[in-house]
């Protein structure tokens, strides 16, 4: 997995010299998932596609895409796995995604070199308030290692979950939450919130609606991932979350950083100062017609199909999501990075795309999962 490695030890998460190195990354993933799990061999073989058909980088859109409601019924593996992960699964179903130690070391390089261009490591100590899982033994969901993780871009002095586990599930608990922030108002540190933006947000209205407002020291920030689960319908506009970020906290959108990925394509998508997901080196975006699954032109809606080469362990070189994006020219954004960035518009019912689901299956039929 040479070309994997060389993509990833790229200083520069959004360089835009680096198609052929992602292509033959591709290619290197692609020969590799087709020898070693039966499953992608079939799917591949159904679709009439092999790798003669990855000749340059527009070819990438003609990969076999397995759609990550396929992948929470069903597991695949290519290899032996170091770590495994799973999806929050808040529909009753989740994926199971294994990683090879070098996607892990892919993994670490691209964060560390997404956090330093971000701004998010720093030598400063300071609090953390996870908007999120406390960890716990039977909890393997990917967004609780992520929010664990992301305590790491600066010293943590300590570490306050919302969702606490206690006596076999996981609850809210807001009282302590702002009673901890109480206390850190005159704190000589600042803090870091990192988890679920309802979450954060519930907590912002909460603190709002009681008159507390907090005024966190300079530096503090907020960092949003995980997306809004089952609460899409409260869901807030970003101008929205920002006001009242910065009447509660004192913290302006500038210092408000958000992410996007999921454990079916764990590709750091950290928003730009003008809050867009810019597409990084190590991934590609592909926007697919909801009727047809033929791409579609820049600027123009449809489902998310996610490309990377990061894992060996299992099949997930070219995901196709359940939500629904538009992808834009980078030069359109104005914040200087060049590459493409994905908007996020809403997201499909399982019912909606469960002909794309079965699609998969019919071709698998006959060969055990």
């Amino acid at each position: 997995m040479k070309y994997r490695h060389s993509l990833f030890s790229d200083k520069n998460p959004y360089d835009t010299q680096s198609d052929q190195l992602f292509l033959e990354a591709v290619r290197e993933n692609f020969h590799y998932q087709y020898r070693h799990c039966k499953e992608y061999r079939k799917l591949s073989n159904g679709l009439h596609f092999n790798a003669n058909a990855l000749m340059s980088i527009e070819d990438i859109m003609r990969l076999p895409c397995i759609p990550t409601l396929f992948l929470k019924r069903h597991r695949m593996k290519s290899a032996p796995a170091f770590v495994r992960a799973t999806s929050s699964g808040t529909s009753g179903q989740f994926s199971e995604i294994g990683f090879d130690f070098g996607a892990l070391l892919c993994g670490f390089r691209m964060v560390r070199q997404t956090a330093r261009m971000h701004g998010l490591l720093s030598p400063t100590p300071c609090h953390y308030i996870i908007m999120g899982y406390q960890p716990h033994r039977g909890n393997r969901t990917a967004v609780t290692k992520t929010a664990y993780g992301a305590t790491f871009f600066a010293p943590a002095l300590n570490r306050r979950y919302i969702l606490k586990y206690r006596d076999g599930k996981y609850a809210p608990d807001f009282d302590g939450i702002i009673s901890a922030l109480k206390k850190l108002d005159n704190s000589l540190f600042p803090v870091r919130f990192m988890g679920f933006p309802s979450y954060t947000f519930f907590l912002m209205k909460q603190l709002d609606e009681r008159g507390i407002h907090v005024t966190l020291k300079k530096g503090s920030k907020i960092m949003l991932g995980g997306g809004w689960k089952q609460f899409y319908a409260e869901q807030v506009d970003k101008p929205a979350f920002y006001r009242l970020a910065e009447k509660v906290f004192g913290v302006t959108d500038h210092d408000i950083v958000e992410f996007y990925g999921a454990v079916e394509h764990p590709i750091l998508y950290c928003d730009c100062p003008n809050h867009h997901f810019h597409v990084p080196t190590y991934s590609r975006v592909v926007i697919r017609d909801v009727d047809t699954l033929a791409p579609v032109p820049m600027g123009t809606p449809g489902l998310v199909n996610l490309i990377t080469p990061m894992i060996r362990a299992t099949p997930v070189l070219s995901v196709m999501t359940d939500d629904i994006g538009i992808l834009h020219s980078g030069s359109s954004c104005g914040c200087g990075i060049q590459t493409p960035y994905l908007e996020i518009i809403g997201r499909v019912a399982p019912n909606d795309i469960k002909t794309c689901a079965a699609g998969a299956a019919d071709i698998l039929k006959g060969v055990a999962i």
